[in-house]
């Protein structure tokens, strides 16, 4: 096999395919789907991933420009939206036809001029709303201003406006979010009315298509971290499908007399003769070392290998004592949601983090 010898990431397409239909039956059926591939398609490959859907999703998202150029690059045709473009690159969005949020003033008046110094009659733009998250978009207060300004701007054809609900996977924050969408609805009617147009309007996030499905779903949603099996819930990723499985082999196999210490800064003395296997990831791969010294385990032979010494840039070892295993053989770093969200816990951090930090230099192979 071609990929015997390396660590490499397995993106299972039959996953995606049923992530995607998962979310889909949870939604009416002339409602659009964005598919969110920014960085680096959460850790996996934007581009295998966006090839594979183009046909599926109505629409991708990226974060910013040069992630949209490397989809258009790869011959996707899809429309794309750019999600915090930077005002330095809007002439190459434009040349790569994205599709720009204006989020500000500053963003609406630079491309604006710009369109008009290209003579460009109409271009696709979309509105972002800050209904309450505080990041990015126009306030309530705003709305009557951004109104009489967007009448001046005719060049600008509004495709959607939009928002982000801040807490759509905490149910306890469900009269804040409630309070979110009306601030959204009432500015959306204020803008379509305003302007005379009926834009595409869209809210919901991979955990708000689960929870706000009948007050939110509007005319799009948009989800990212659903598509990989992950659903901001136990109930909900238990019926979701693990679309990525981290693997990678035994370089070399080291037998430790007790007394010896293992990796950088001794970080383990053996207290008896014990035998580890050396695998080629680390920190540098996403592995973090919050991980090192039994924070995680990798899986040889359906056994588990606890992580012993700390995590090495390139390299780990794992205890393999009561594991029959040899050098070259095969070794799984997870294959499983739960899997990821144990080691998110150890790292005190969250499954999105442990995905997009996965180095682009591990081989990412998308297997049906």
């Amino acid at each position: 096999m071609h990929n015997n010898h390396v660590t490499i990431l397995e993106i299972d397409a039959n996953a995606l395919a049923f992530n995607l239909q998962f979310f889909k039956s949870k939604l009416k059926s002339k409602t659009k789907v964005l598919v969110v591939v920014k960085a680096f398609g959460y850790g996996s490959d934007a581009v295998k991933i966006a090839s594979f859907l183009s046909d599926k999703v109505d629409y991708f998202a990226v974060a910013y420009t040069d992630e949209g150029i490397s989809l258009r690059a790869a011959g996707i045709k899809t429309p794309i939206l750019v999600l915090h473009p930077q005002i330095q690159n809007f002439e190459l969005l434009i040349q790569y036809n994205l599709e720009p949020n204006l989020y500000s003033f500053n963003t609406l008046v630079a491309f604006n001029s710009l369109l008009e110094k290209l003579d460009i009659q109409h271009y696709l733009i979309h509105l972002k709303i800050n209904s309450g998250l505080n990041r990015l978009g126009f306030k309530e207060a705003r709305i009557p201003i951004l109104i009489t300004e967007l009448k001046k701007y005719k060049r600008l054809t509004i495709k959607s406006i939009f928002s982000h609900i801040a807490a759509s996977e905490d149910l306890e924050e469900r009269a804040f979010t409630l309070k979110q969408i009306s601030v959204f609805n009432n500015i959306a009617a204020q803008i379509s009315e305003g302007l005379n147009i009926n834009p595409d309007k869209h809210m919901l996030n991979t955990s708000g298509i689960i929870n706000y499905s009948k007050e939110a779903q509007f005319d799009m949603v948009r989800f990212g971290i659903g598509l990989f099996g992950f659903g901001n819930d136990k109930n909900v990723t238990a019926q979701l499908q693990n679309a990525l499985t981290l693997k990678s082999v035994i370089s070399q196999i080291q037998v430790i007399e007790k007394g010896e210490s293992i990796g950088y800064n001794r970080g383990l003395i053996a207290d008896k003769t014990m035998r580890t296997a050396t695998i080629p990831i680390g920190h540098a791969d996403g592995i973090g070392r919050t991980l090192g010294n039994g924070g995680t385990f990798v899986t040889i032979n359906s056994q588990k290998a606890s992580i012993v010494g700390n995590v090495c840039m390139d390299m780990i070892m794992v205890d393999v004592t009561d594991i029959d295993c040899k050098e070259g053989g095969a070794v799984i770093i997870f294959d499983s949601q739960e899997k990821v969200e144990q080691m998110a816990k150890t790292s005190h951090t969250i499954a999105y983090e442990m995905l997009t930090a996965i180095s682009q230099r591990i081989k990412r192979v998308l297997t049906f």
